[in-house]
Parts: structure tokens; C-alpha cells; sequence
């Protein structure tokens, strides 16, 4: 208790965040008109250009500033009790998994990766999201949930088809993206062929229940006939 990860000490900044830090709003006045990307772009064009001796300046207050960063984390990390320094250390892992989750999730996104089916409860609150009743976007779930479960299996029917439907485009279009990261050396994004395997049994499963008790019916048909007769 008491102790904080904000109250940790900041890593100091490298030469060329310093050289960005000191000089953005320099830049910033000299060109209004480019974006923030084509800005950066411009400064660290000038920061590649910059001579060697202005360059160590920065380098030189960077190892000043590391120093003293060393120091003050020492200090703080003396200060710790075992079972607070735990706690910060699971605090720390879980925020470095949160940005790694993250950028893979923005890898993806950049790469074009297929979405992900949608269910018969999606498709239906896609639907009917605008006109259903509720102050609030977790109040309009609320209503559209408690309408789904009134819903009939007939009415259920052309949203779980839609939601089938759905499944088969997003199998095709990951093969071809697969197919595709394979070309690019990312195998690393590729579903094993186990996972594949597994949904395919499934499907496999599924087709097979759907046939059994087709057959169930057709022979429960056949033998109502027969006693009528």
C-alpha cells in the first residue's frame, strides 16, 4: 500500500526523442500545414542529417540522465516490500501483455486478417440496434438479449442461417489469407493444421448428427405409414 508504479522512476529519453521533444514545436511552426506523420518524418530527417558533434550533445544528457535514473530506482526500489515488489512486477506484466496484445491485434488489422464469423444473436442486434428502446448502448443490448431469448426457433432460424452462412465465408477467406502469409514468411500467423483439423471434425460431426437424424425422421415416417395402412 502506498506504493505506485507512477511513482516509479521514468526511463530517460534517448538522443533523438530528445532532439523530437526540444525541437517539434519549431518544426510544427515553420510547417502548419503537414500532418503529425509527414511532421516526424521531417524531423528525423533533420535528425539524420544533423552533424555528429550537435548529435553528442543529446547522447551526452541521455548517460547524464541515466545516472540519475539508476540512483532514484534504486532508491525506489529499496523502499519495497517482497510482497509489494510482487505486486508491481504482476501489475508490470499485465500492462506489457496489454501493448503486446495490442500491436498484434493492429499487425493484423494492417494485414488485412479476415473477421471473425458473427453469431445469430450478432446479425440480429446488428439489425435492430437503432430502433430498439434504451438510454444507453448497454440498456439496447439489455432489451435486444431478452428479445433474442423470446424469439421461436422458426424465428431464430434465418439469423442462425445467416450465421452459417458467415462461418463458411470467413473459412474461405482465411485460406486465402494463409495462403497468403505463407508468401510473406509469416507462418507464425497461420492456424496449425491441428486447430484446422479440429473445426473441420467438428463440421464433419455436425453433418453427420444433421444426416442421423434425418434418417431418424425418415424411418419414424415410413413407419407411421405402414400402421396407417
Amino acid at each position: 500500500r502506498g506504493i505506485s508504479s507512477d511513482e516509479r522512476p521514468k526511463r530517460p529519453l534517448t538522443a533523438y526523442f530528445r532532439f523530437l521533444k526540444e525541437n517539434h514545436s519549431a518544426f510544427r511552426q515553420k510547417n502548419p500545414e503537414i500532418n503529425n506523420v509527414e511532421l516526424v518524418k521531417k524531423i528525423a530527417g533533420a535528425w539524420k542529417d544533423l552533424p555528429a558533434s550537435q548529435k553528442q550533445v543529446y547522447e551526452e544528457a541521455r548517460k547524464t540522465d541515466w545516472q540519475r535514473y539508476k540512483e532514484q530506482l534504486a532508491v525506489y526500489k529499496a523502499q519495497l516490500t517482497p510482497a509489494q515488489a510482487a505486486l508491481l512486477k504482476e501489475e508490470r506484466r499485465k500492462r506489457l501483455a496489454k501493448r503486446r496484445s495490442f500491436r498484434a491485434k493492429r499487425e493484423l488489422t494492417v494485414l488485412g486478417k479476415p473477421k471473425r464469423p458473427r453469431s445469430g444473436f450478432n446479425i440480429f442486434v446488428s439489425e435492430h440496434f437503432q430502433e430498439s428502446e434504451g438510454i444507453s448502448p448497454v440498456a439496447k443490448l439489455k432489451q435486444l438479449f431478452d428479445a433474442w431469448r423470446k424469439l421461436s426457433t422458426a424465428q431464430k432460424q434465418p439469423y442462425l442461417q445467416l450465421a452459417e452462412d458467415d462461418k463458411v465465408r470467413y473459412e474461405n477467406e482465411m485460406k486465402s489469407w494463409e495462403a497468403k502469409m505463407l508468401e510473406l514468411g509469416r507462418e507464425d500467423l497461420v492456424r496449425s493444421r491441428r486447430q484446422r483439423s479440429k473445426t473441420k471434425t467438428a463440421e464433419t460431426a455436425k453433418k453427420a448428427e444433421t444426416a442421423k437424424a434425418s434418417s431418424h425422421e425418415s424411418k419414424a415416417k415410413l413407419k407411421l405409414k405402414k400402421s396407417e395402412e
